[in-house]
């Protein structure tokens, strides 16, 4: 009898043709380099880049993205190649999108699109899944007619997970509607995490964040901070899509909560950023920032051109930041084996978080960066703040006098203490204007 073995279509890869227009407009990026990423993108979303062509144009073509004449030479390398889809290096309108499909009889995606599929591969969190959902759903809006056609046609693949294909028969209307409610669900998300917040606030821990380009070694940084794996790090783009906050442990028994954060990339779609601000606003919730820069990399003074310019949209550019130029064991043999401590020059330290070297020095240099931001304080305080006379004691350089009738706290603090004890140093004086006044008046 003939045996019948079953094949899983699922795992077949796509055979992706990368395309790209090289304006001039891009400053560090030629369409080469671009396309490069697109690539790893490509790869990371589980097809296989079977060629890719650029273009030189002053502007792209607003009907075919790239000329008439390069487009049929992508008709011509679709017979060679057979791919089965075209990935653009930019964002496509829905006609471009629409002439490039009826050209070449394949799905058309484009850079945005694709990064918005690993991001619903790699979303493994109820939290996760409601903003890439949204962004995918934002995405699609003004695509949505043109989007039904090729999804019913092409049955899947890289560019259609997440939403769209168990919303093929809706309308606009509905397709608003899910939006409108996925944002509320999502402002839930974000209230949740403020709430978490206030209560790291009220422990008083300084809270740090860690940021950079996607793939630069963010969450292996985490870990060697923590000791454990406290942070999932993959060799991958975008592998980390969920915040992880820990407490690391930084000297002197001081102790700082440190959170990795979602990676960014060049030509991060803008629907992204507003789907993952409830989780980017840990960014803007930490006292400083940790930018890790893979210095391996040729390309990391432009990596953080697009995470400054990430960070600026976020209001979260100004922030105090250490650099800690990642995998040096890439590039020093004494990053490999330790010989020799790791610098720290101008607010960056050469580290790497796969061996563990500068991992000391930047703990370090954390502690003194959070240090420099503290205040100087000088009040009294009535002996009913026990709660609070702890807390600083704990979370602050100071020495407290303790008098008759209150306690002097002089010292340094963190500024949300410095607050704190601003506030109820002037409760303490108004309580004690009040009792005077009492007693004047008792004594008329």
């Amino acid at each position: 009898m003939p045996t019948h073995q079953m094949i899983d279509l699922e795992r077949v890869p796509e055979k992706a043709f990368l395309v790209a227009v090289d304006t001039g407009d891009d400053a560090g990026w030629s369409a080469e380099d671009s396309l490069a990423e697109l690539a790893n993108l490509a790869v990371t979303a589980g097809a296989d880049v079977v060629g890719a062509e650029w273009q030189n144009r002053r502007h792209v073509d607003p009907n075919w993205y790239v000329g008439k004449g390069k487009a049929e030479e992508l008709a011509a390398a679709k017979r060679e190649t057979g791919f089965d889809v075209l990935v653009a290096d930019d964002e496509l309108s829905p006609g471009q999108q629409r002439a490039l499909e009826e050209l070449l009889k394949v799905k058309v995606i484009d850079r945005s699109r694709l990064i918005l599929d690993i991001f619903a591969l790699h979303a493994q969190t109820h939290e996760g899944r409601l903003q890439v959902e949204l962004a995918q759903l934002e995405y699609q809006l003004p695509r949505l007619t043109r989007l039904w056609t090729h999804l019913s046609r092409t049955g899947g693949g890289i560019g259609t997970r997440g939403p769209g294909e168990s919303q093929l028969e809706t309308d606009r209307r509905i397709v608003r509607t899910r939006i409108s409610k996925m944002k509320e669900r999502v402002e839930q998300v974000r209230q949740q995490r403020a709430t978490a917040a206030r209560g790291r606030d009220r422990r008083l821990w300084p809270t740090v964040g860690i940021v950079g380009y996607t793939n630069a070694g963010k969450s292996t940084l985490l870990n060697a901070l923590v000791g454990s794996e406290a942070a999932k790090a993959e060799d991958k783009l975008f592998a980390t899509l969920d915040p992880t906050s820990r407490q690391v442990k930084l000297g002197d028994g001081q102790i700082a909560i440190v959170t990795d954060t979602v990676g960014f990339i060049h030509k991060l779609p803008h629907q992204l950023v507003e789907a993952f601000r409830a989780t980017l606003d840990e960014v803007n919730r930490a006292d400083v920032l940790i930018e890790v820069v893979d210095a391996a990399d040729p390309h990391f003074e432009e990596h953080r051109t697009t995470v400054q310019t990430v960070l600026d949209e976020l209001g979260a550019g100004d922030k105090p930041r250490l650099v800690a130029f990642n995998k040096a064991d890439l590039l020093d043999r004494a990053a490999r084996n330790g010989t020799l401590p790791a610098p720290a020059i101008a607010g960056s330290v050469f580290v790497s978080a796969l061996t563990g070297y500068g991992m000391d020095t930047l703990r370090a240099e954390i502690a003194a960066l959070l240090a420099s931001l503290w205040v100087d304080v000088d009040v009294a305080l009535p002996y009913t703040v026990g709660e609070l006379l702890a807390r600083v004691r704990e979370r602050g350089t100071i020495e407290l006098e303790y008098r008759e009738r209150d306690v002097r706290v002089r010292g340094r603090v963190a500024p949300s203490l410095a607050g704190e004890l601003e506030a109820a140093a002037g409760r303490w004086a108004a309580s004690l204007g009040e009792a005077a006044d009492e007693v004047v008046a008792a004594a008329r």
